[in-house]
């Protein structure tokens, strides 16, 4: 990841086709040595494209990709438009399952099974 990130802020900082010497450089500059099997892998891989096509792509992608973060995002952006009704909602829960919890810890009267 670290070379992939030196890439690109060679490529942000105006060389749109970064050789090994200028992600060295990043790298060094914050005290990492490059391992050159990996540094060579991510320049070929990376050579003669665009950067913003290549993270354009991998947004799409991940678009694609069945996550649980993807359902919340969905439903937090549905929840936006329904008002303040979720939070509240949320927030009843939360009340609920501390009450549950409180009466639960008073069922031993202080003694638990392993004491």
């Amino acid at each position: 990841m670290r070379y992939v990130a030196a890439y690109l802020l060679a490529a942000l900082g105006g060389n749109e086709n970064p050789e090994a010497k200028d992600i060295k450089k990043i790298l060094e500059s914050v005290g990492i040595e490059a391992d050159d099997t990996r540094l060579d892998k991510v320049i070929s891989e990376l050579k003669g494209k665009n950067v913003d096509e290549v993270i354009a792509t991998g947004y799409g992608k991940l678009a694609s990709m069945p996550a649980g973060g993807a359902v919340a995002v969905a439903s937090s952006a549905a929840a936006g438009s329904g008002g303040a009704a979720a939070p509240a909602a949320a927030e009843e829960k939360k009340k609920e399952e501390k009450k549950e919890e409180s009466e639960e810890s008073d069922d031993d009267m202080g003694f638990g099974l392993f004491d």
